[in-house]
């Protein structure tokens, strides 16, 4: 018996199976999930997390940080105080932010692991190409809702699920640490039941703000 690991919902359905793993999906909030039993162990999972070369230099790596900069910084506030949460090895998105005039504090579970940030609010929390490798959508998701302050935003960029014949041939399944797959109404549930006004802008950015 499988369960939803971001809702908790025991309603679970098969979605889809490749050669390399099988995925479900909850009928409640809609998240495709891979099977625990068929994620990485973390030391693998680290290693190819090694391999990522961002660097803050790159002009298409920016370009790409700015589908969700743009309309960031369009919403908050001048002087804004954030956290860019699962930076990785070459935080990029944190100095394009503190370019614009706010400050950004970092956190990565392996390349930044400075507890104590968690431990304060923010005007905003930026999340790029992270809530996709959640082992733990559902702790991690309510972290962020405790970190953003009254009015505040959470930045999130990641592909979207459209349906089981667009993920048939999805290449973004097949990163062996992509675990978790959210759609518009998996953030619409979110949303709803956490009283979050929700924007979405392009493709894979997903704004949402706390009303409390």
């Amino acid at each position: 018996m499988y369960t939803c690991p971001l809702c908790h919902h025991q309603g679970v359905n098969h979605y889809f199976e490749d050669k390399r793993r099988a995925y479900l999906q909850c009928q409640q909030c809609e998240l495709v999930f891979v099977k625990p039993e068929q994620r990485l162990e973390a030391k693998e999972e680290k290693a190819h997390y090694d391999l990522h070369e961002n660097d803050p230099s790159d002009e298409g790596y920016r370009r790409f940080l700015s589908r969700i900069a743009d309309p960031l910084t369009d919403k908050i506030s001048s002087n804004s105080q954030g956290l860019d949460f699962g930076c990785g090895p070459g935080p990029t998105l944190s100095i394009m932010l503190e370019e614009a005039g706010h400050s950004v504090e970092l956190y990565d579970i392996y390349y930044h692991p400075e507890l104590s940030v968690l431990e304060e609010t923010y005007d905003f929390v930026t999340a790029t190409e992270v809530i996709e490798h959640l082992y733990h959508p559902d702790k991690v998701w309510q972290q962020w809702l405790n970190l953003v302050k009254p009015k505040g935003w959470i930045g999130l960029m990641t592909k979207l699920v459209i349906d089981v014949d667009a993920f048939a041939g999805w290449h973004y399944k097949n990163d062996p640490t992509h675990v978790v797959f959210f759609s518009h109404q998996t953030f619409q549930f979110l949303a709803e039941r956490d009283k979050l006004e929700l924007e979405f802008f392009g493709n894979d950015v997903i704004l949402l703000r706390k009303v409390q």
